[in-house]
């Protein structure tokens, strides 16, 4: 985990590969209020999560995963453009989901979120 006092940024790693080498394009950035999934070398794209939209946190570990110390957190969110993500094979992952979850909460109750606003009708997408 880095300092937060880096701009605001709590966590940062790249998405890792065999032998729990970071040669990828994909960098997760964690801040106070948000996530931010950066993919791409030559086109780009980034995916910004707000804390808050974030409603479930799990992480995955396969063999392989574990044998590296790498983890795969899978998240689920209210966010329209991204309902669900993984933040795919990082190092420390269980630390970083525990991070990510007391942040996510952390949020929620400072904006009186609560998981039961994010609710549809999934038949006419109104907000129940």
């Amino acid at each position: 985990m880095e300092n937060a006092d880096n701009g605001g940024i709590v966590w940062s790693d790249r998405k890792r590969i065999a032998f729990g080498l970071p040669w990828t394009f994909t960098k997760y950035t964690l801040t106070k209020e948000k996530l931010l999934i950066h993919t791409g070398m030559l086109n780009t794209q980034e995916d910004e999560v707000r804390l808050y939209r974030i409603m479930d946190v799990t992480l995955r570990r396969s063999l392989w995963e574990r044998m590296f110390g790498l983890g795969t957190i899978h998240c689920c969110s209210a966010d329209k453009s991204t309902p669900e993500f993984d933040i795919a094979w990082v190092k420390d992952a269980a630390q970083v989901k525990e991070t990510l979850s007391d942040m996510v909460e952390a949020e929620r109750m400072a904006k009186r979120v609560s998981s039961r606003e994010f609710m549809t009708d999934d038949e006419d997408g109104e907000m129940l």
